[in-house]
């Protein structure tokens, strides 16, 4: 994804709070490192005692109740920024990539650049995880889930791209988005399980996020996509995922 886009969808999602809580945009870097180390002490220790530069330091103080999970996971996300990779791997954390935009298959170098920062940080690569988390919509035909999902996405795009200085959203960037190698996953059941296989094949996720709708749809079309990712795509995909695993580890084994 381009440089523009990632941070584009940055503010999109996240800066409008910044000044609800007293924040400066500039100091989002330091905010991000000390809030993520505060994070993982508190989920490692019961007690923690804390000095950091955002917010009012404590003394051994602890967070109840503890989660039911030891440790409680915590995934770090990217949205295709090599340092946020690097980042996940040197902390031994699980990776989510943000594919919002562009082509999905410029991240593919960002999957060892990961692994190569995990195992120098003397991290076993091969248990760390990755999941994608991507944008579309899932409808009975291709047709109609293009005709349900562009003109939401489309509306939405350029409301938020209006305040924040986007181009227009059009069609023709909608179409590309949509291609085998495009980010957003739009179509009947099949070919939504086709592009989530195809991504695996060169990422090697082990989940798959769907974010549905980007715009305000009708909540039985939400529905009825979230019934057919749950009872069509997804079994599809385990299955050629367990199908690919299994002629890798014979090609190992031989």
């Amino acid at each position: 994804m381009p440089e523009t886009r990632r941070k584009l969808w940055v503010y999109l999602t996240m800066v409008d709070a910044f000044p609800l809580f007293g924040y400066d945009l500039k100091d989002y870097e330091v905010l991000f490192e000390e809030k993520l180390e505060l994070l993982l002490k508190l989920r490692d220790s019961e007690k923690v005692t804390w000095k950091g530069g955002h917010r009012p330091a404590f003394t051994n103080l602890g967070v109840y109740p503890r989660p039911v999970q030891d440790p409680l996971p915590v995934w770090l996300g990217s949205g295709g920024n090599s340092e946020s990779v690097i980042r996940a791997g040197v902390l031994g954390l699980p990776l989510v990539l943000a594919i919002i935009g562009g082509s999905s298959l410029q991240f593919a170098p960002l999957v060892p650049l990961y692994k190569k920062a995990a195992t120098h940080a003397g991290h076993d690569s091969s248990k760390l995880k990755i999941a994608v988390h991507s944008l579309g919509f899932v409808a009975e035909s291709t047709l109609l889930a293009v005709d349900k999902y562009f003109p939401p996405t489309q509306a939405s795009f350029n409301y938020f791209g209006k305040e924040r200085g986007w181009g227009h959203y059009s069609r023709a960037n909608f179409d590309a988005a949509i291609s085998l190698e495009g980010a957003l996953y739009v179509g009947d059941p099949e070919t939504v399980a086709n592009k989530i296989i195809q991504m695996y094949k060169h990422l090697g996720f082990s989940r798959f996020f769907l974010h549905l709708p980007v715009g305000t749809m009708p909540h039985e079309d939400v529905m009825k996509a979230i019934e057919l990712l749950g009872t069509e795509v997804a079994p599809r995909v385990r299955e050629e995922v367990a199908r690919l695993d299994a002629e890798e580890r014979n090609i190992i084994n031989t």
